[in-house]
């Protein structure tokens, strides 16, 4: 069977411990060239990482005979162009979330992907860690009963360990809209994942004093299943007031975890339960053997489909396109 043979488009700040080495820990996959627009940025990284090659231009990368897939870790501005260049160069692509800047781009590369000889998977790698995994066992195991609601809040300070401080997240041009564009695509595929299909969403944004972007955002989801979900993110508060929330509601009881820890509360019925879990040294490394497996052919299951990555970049308009900055 074909060994999955990768290239890294943008070998920086996420591909150095996140997912980059897990490349090379994966059966069937080997990392063997990466690309970054600093000459001397890429030869580093390709020399700490033990990867052959190493490129500062798209092209030289693409026409490598050594790669056959591709993983863009770009900032989002850039993601529908370079996946389109890549699939059309017959490599399979995973895309870092999101998967693109707006739903139309969205919409513009699933086309191309549709009759690409590559495959495209995205990014959305808390489907694969433990925690998340154990809370899709307890709700489809009716743990909770069934499920009614689920609410998220994630409350951060402008400066945080938690979001990486760059300036292109604040410009909306590149990022999208800001940390909330950045941050919570973690937290809307999560619900789809769970909760599937929407019938309805909306939302309201709002920039503090002196944001260049909106860094309050509220939303409404109201799934086909019927499960209502509210979330609120504010990236204004004091340091001392951080949350990371998000409480599943159902007939019988809850289901509380955080989105960057490594614990889950369990209330069904009269019993409570905490189950704590440890995330792998490389974030990524789970996703990445499933996108591995898919991209082998040793299954037909799309880890995250390009449909999957519309349906997130298309709740983030809706959250925020209405918006105030004169809050």
């Amino acid at each position: 069977m074909t060994s999955i043979t990768w290239g890294i488009i943008g070998a920086g700040d996420v591909a150095e411990k996140k997912s980059g080495p897990a490349f090379n820990k994966v059966e069937g996959s080997e990392l063997k060239a990466v690309m970054r627009r600093s000459s001397e940025k890429a030869k580093d990284f390709a020399d700490r990482h033990g990867v052959p090659k190493w490129f500062d231009n798209v092209d030289g990368l693409l026409v490598c005979e050594d790669i056959n897939s591709v993983y863009i870790a770009t900032p989002p501005s850039s993601h529908c162009e370079l996946a389109k260049q890549s699939l059309m160069k017959g490599k399979n692509v995973y895309l870092e979330k999101p998967m693109c800047l707006t739903p139309a781009e969205c919409r513009d590369l699933s086309t191309v992907s549709a009759t690409a000889p590559g495959k495209l998977c995205v990014a959305h790698y808390r489907r694969h860690l433990p925690c998340f995994l154990k809370v899709k066992e307890l709700i489809d195991g009716g743990a909770i009963g069934d499920v009614s609601m689920a609410s998220i809040r994630f409350f951060m300070p402008k400066k945080n360990t938690i979001i990486a401080e760059n300036a292109w997240r604040l410009d909306p041009k590149v990022s999208g809209g800001g940390l909330f564009h950045d941050v919570a695509p973690h937290h809307i595929d999560m619900m789809l994942y769970l909760f599937g299909a929407t019938q309805n969403v909306s939302g309201q944004a709002f920039a503090t004093k002196g944001s260049p972007v909106a860094d309050v955002v509220s939303g409404r989801i109201l799934f086909s299943s019927g499960v209502c979900f509210t979330g609120i993110w504010n990236f204004s508060v004091a340091e001392s007031c951080q949350e990371d929330v998000c409480e599943i509601h159902g007939t019988e009881g809850k289901i509380s975890f955080s989105f960057f820890g490594e614990t889950l509360m369990l209330v069904s019925g009269s019993k409570s339960e905490q189950i704590s879990f440890t995330n792998p040294v490389n974030v990524q490394h789970p996703m990445i053997a499933e996108v591995v497996k898919y991209f082998r052919g040793e299954t037909n299951v799309n880890p995250c489909s390009a449909e999957d990555g519309t349906n997130c970049v298309e709740i983030l308009e809706k959250f925020t396109e209405n918006q105030n900055f004169s809050f």
